[in-house]
């Protein structure tokens, strides 16, 4: 089958080789034929070796697609379904889930160091687990989730991840009180989805930060009420809160910079919200008289902040019923032998979501 690998951290384009074999099926398994997968920051950002994983690996962990076979012992899905693949299945039966934060369930990762794929060289990882940028892939039954048959498979590729991850940061994590002031820096879709969250729960001002024109024109359409660089967010802050700083940041970028400019923007006993997923290396520095003085909450937010599952529900629902705008954040479809475009797109910041359809 095809599927599009990268050889070494660090390289910049992916191969899409047909001599790929996605290996593990058995009890507990299912295999997927994936036919939608979304781009995700999160993909480069593991390309680059900002997230760590295992090479040579395929990437890609926001993918829907359909059973093809399950193994002995599944019995939530059957050959034929829809499903929608869940990087980040919860166990429930560790401390974490049982405590009620499934988003901190450690067994996904754990799935992360067990290869997905091989070829005739060797064998193959998938990116947190999954790997869909290939026309298949097996998974634990946990990560294939059954979605409706209304749903396409483009937009249950999306709540895969990012739609889900921005969304929950606003509903979830942060959970934005009705006529309060917010920022979000970084727009792509999972900022945008922060944002539809942000209106979702009545905030009254949504400030966009982005340096990219179309991404802040985009933020508008999906309920920004001002959109601006980051060198106008000084102006927007004094415009909207009277100098004094947002009651919310969202952080969706990933880097301490950024970080700490949402810090610096947040108002005294706000919040600052860190939705991106940054590098091991990069750390955000405080002093611990502002951490004591400013009494600001750092809220870092795991894929939404919650039940994964529950998520992908409430998110069908809001979509069913016209109250968030998924289609539109797709901005770009390529092939799966356009991927190296896919990759340009998002690093340029032309692209809110590229689909990727197989």
């Amino acid at each position: 089958m095809r599927a599009a690998v990268l050889h070494e951290i660090g390289q910049d384009k992916l191969e899409v080789l047909d001599d790929v074999e996605a290996v593990g099926f058995g009890p507990g398994r299912v295999r997927i034929r994936v036919r939608a997968t979304g781009l995700c920051h999160s993909d480069l950002s593991a390309m680059g070796g900002v997230l760590p994983q295992p090479a040579p690996f395929v990437p890609g962990h926001e993918g829907a697609g359909e059973v093809l076979e399950v193994g002995e012992g599944v019995t939530r899905v059957k050959p034929g379904d829809r499903v929608v693949v869940c990087w980040l299945p919860a166990c429930g039966a560790c401390p974490a889930c049982k405590r009620g934060q499934t988003e901190l369930c450690l067994a996904g990762f754990m799935n992360a160091g067990t290869p997905n794929f091989r070829r005739p060289g060797g064998d193959v990882f998938g990116f947190a687990g999954t790997g869909t940028f290939a026309e298949e892939v097996v998974v634990d039954a946990g990560c294939a989730v059954p979605i409706p048959d209304d749903v396409p498979f483009d937009i249950a590729a999306l709540i895969g991840c990012g739609v889900t991850t921005g969304l929950g940061a606003a509903l979830n994590t942060a959970d934005v009180e009705a006529g309060s002031s917010i920022a979000v820096i970084g727009c792509g879709g999972v900022g945008i989805s922060a944002i539809q969250g942000a209106r979702l729960k009545g905030a009254a001002e949504i400030v966009a930060v982005d340096p990219v024109a179309s991404r802040r024109e985009a933020a508008l359409s999906f309920g920004a009420t001002k959109a601006v660089s980051p060198d106008e967010l000084p102006d927007a802050k004094q415009l909207v809160t009277g100098g004094e700083g947002f009651d919310y940041v969202f952080e969706v970028v990933g880097r301490s910079a950024t970080a700490r400019t949402a810090y610096d923007n947040t108002r005294r006993g706000g919040t600052l919200v860190v939705v991106g997923a940054g590098a091991l290396d990069d750390f955000l520095q405080l002093n611990m008289f502002e951490l004591f003085f400013d009494e600001k909450r750092i809220l870092p937010s795991m894929y939404g902040g919650g039940d994964v599952l529950r998520s992908y529900e409430r998110t069908i629902a809001l979509w069913r019923a016209g109250r968030i705008d998924l289609s539109s954040l797709i901005t770009h479809r390529v092939a799966l032998t356009e991927i190296n475009e896919a990759l340009d797109q998002m690093r340029t910041g032309a692209a809110l979501r590229t689909c990727i359809e197989i």
